[in-house]
């Protein structure tokens, strides 16, 4: 149910509070005076669209924050998702900025806007003039009649869904399988073919980087010879000069005699002597370095052709070596899997054929669930049409066979018959813009009793009726007000007499404000919608009758 909201810069509305309570309320006021700013602010709680246009000229933004009790079902989706809920409640949060962005807030914490169109769902429904274009979708119609069966009903159709899923994967899976085969031994062919050679290879992790070191190597040999002997020449000396291990062990002399007058020297000196030992060492070592630098054409072309070797079979299967095994493994298991399955084509037809018979088993359970939900849906909506002064109207529901698909082994069209005389046609063609409206509001008190939405707010789907029968409309609305909050937006004073709480949406210059009205200020704003003048005796005496016609209790007033 909705509690409260709290509206800033949103439109008209520069800031409000309204506060909605149990029961019908209906919201009136002169044609633009911003009731449909009030039905906005609702719907972007609800995780509607977010249109910038609505923020208040001049303003960065416009906020609108909601106060909701919760049922069962909706707190925990609340928890789900992680909102905080204190005493059964929640806050919906929303602010669109003018530049075009919008956040969306669920019990304090930030969200997609999906997330409260998904609450939503399970807090309010919405209805408009355009939902009568929906009432005549098929899809459309056929869910109203199953939201109308019980559990049983509704866990025949979860039975059907799933008996269809079931049998849509085998066929899937049949079908997949005769593709696959037809495939296999092509595929097969392609696996040995590449997993053999990999294996001939006998690839090693991180063979790839050894193998470019040694190509680097081999190819530029002569220049690594001739740079090693150099730095070989420079530490042994030439036959006229010092190298750098004499020159090295010459300095270790010298600090040596250093030390007999400076026993500080002596470290200098042992530290000398182990430099010349090491680059002894280091020259020797070069020395054996440079019996290896020799020219190897055959093993360059040995590497060359490896390294192409496992370019070629890298390409479109991996980036490097460790991937290509990595391929080598996934790809042998593939092999294995391909080798060892066993293909029967007559066992998966056997089990295709076992899922279509469970389908057009549940689907005729569900098939005579239907017809006795119809049964009774006609009974109950006719009953309500007659009382929306259409006495001889009647709601005819078909359940024409059709091949079996994912909602059952029949499709579900309404038909409308406005007279026994007079042929029953499909809804859509049938009912005029006035008897739409009707039919969907007595499908509306017909289901709410089965609905678990708390909420329901109705945007002037009276539309085109009036007299006696906005009587009657008002009447059915306060009879769903019974178990389900109901907030309705009309212009008929037939309507508006009805409601329980009766809020008025004024308009002064720029500036929106919403009040609620009761005793002689209702009186007032009841002869208005009625076309008369406020101040007219005649018109308030109209609507003292019209408001003890529709027998509201006067603490309601």
């Amino acid at each position: 149910m909705i509690e409260s909201i709290t509206i800033s810069q949103l439109g008209g509305i520069e800031s409000a509070t309204v506060d909605f309570a149990p029961g019908l309320t209906v919201l009136t006021g002169e044609t633009g005076a911003g009731k449909t700013m009030l039905l906005t602010s609702l719907e972007l709680l609800l995780g509607r669209r977010a249109d910038p246009g609505i923020v208040r000229q001049g303003k960065e933004n416009a906020h609108v924050d909601g106060i909701f009790s919760l049922t069962q079902a909706a707190e925990e989706s609340v928890i789900e998702c992680g909102g905080t809920v204190e005493d059964g409640g929640v806050i919906l949060s929303r602010t669109v900025a003018a530049q075009g962005r919008s956040r969306a807030h669920l019990g304090g914490r930030p969200v997609p806007a999906a997330t409260l169109a998904g609450i939503g769902e399970q807090l309010v429904t919405i209805h408009g003039q355009a939902d009568q274009l929906h009432l005549r979708d098929p899809h459309t119609q056929r869910r109203l009649v199953d939201s109308y069966g019980g559990a049983e009903h509704q866990a025949l159709l979860e039975a059907y869904a799933e008996a269809w899923h079931a049998a849509v994967n085998a066929k899937r899976h049949r079908d997949e399988m005769l593709r696959t085969h037809n495939d296999r031994d092509e595929e097969i062919r392609e696996l040995r073919s590449a997993t053999e050679a990999i294996s001939s290879l006998d690839i090693q992790a991180g063979e790839e980087g050894i193998l470019r070191a040694e190509t680097e190597r081999l190819t530029n040999i002569q220049d690594l010879r001739v740079h090693t002997q150099q730095a070989s020449a420079l530490l042994s000396g030439a036959d006229t000069e010092m190298g750098a291990v004499d020159l090295v062990t010459r300095s270790a002399e010298e600090l040596r005699i250093a030390a007999r007058f400076d026993s500080a020297m002596e470290d200098y000196a042992q530290r000398m002597r182990t430099a010349a030992i090491d680059l002894d060492t280091l020259n020797d070592e070069l020395q054996q370095y440079l019996l290896t630098c020799e020219a190897d054409p055959l093993r360059l072309a040995e590497v060359h052709e490896r390294r192409a070797a496992l370019r070629e079979l890298m390409r479109g299967r991996a980036a490097d070596a460790e991937e290509l095994l990595q391929w080598h493994e996934s790809a042998c298991a593939r092999l294995d899997e391909l080798t060892s399955a066993d293909f029967d084509p007559e066992v998966l037809e056997e089990k295709l054929v076992q899922a279509q018979q469970e389908v057009l088993r549940i689907g005729q359970q569900l098939s005579d669930s239907r017809r006795a939900v119809v049964e009774k849906l006609e009974t109950q909506v006719d009953r309500e049409l007659h009382s929306l002064a259409l006495p001889h109207a009647h709601l005819r529901i078909m359940m024409p066979e059709r091949t079996p698909c994912s909602h059952g082994l029949e499709d579900v069209e309404l038909f409308f018959q406005s007279h026994t005389a007079v042929e029953a046609r499909p809804l859509g063609r049938a009912a005029s813009g006035g008897e739409l409206s009707r039919v969907m509001l007595a499908l509306e008190v017909v289901l709410g009793a089965q609905e678990s939405t708390p909420t329901y707010i109705f945007d002037e789907v009276d539309a085109g009726i009036g007299g006696v029968t906005a009587l009657e409309v008002g009447r059915r609305l306060a009879k769903l007000s019974r178990t389900h909050q109901v907030i309705v937006v009309t212009h008929l004073p037939q309507v508006a007499a009805f409601a329980h709480h009766h809020l008025v949406v004024e308009k002064n210059g720029a500036t929106t404000t919403v009040h609620e009205v009761s005793g002689e200020t209702r009186i007032d704003e009841i002869a208005r919608m009625m076309g008369a003048k406020s101040t007219s005796n005649v018109a308030r005496r109209h609507a003292q009758e019209l408001l003890e016609a529709a027998n509201v209790p006067q603490s309601a007033m």
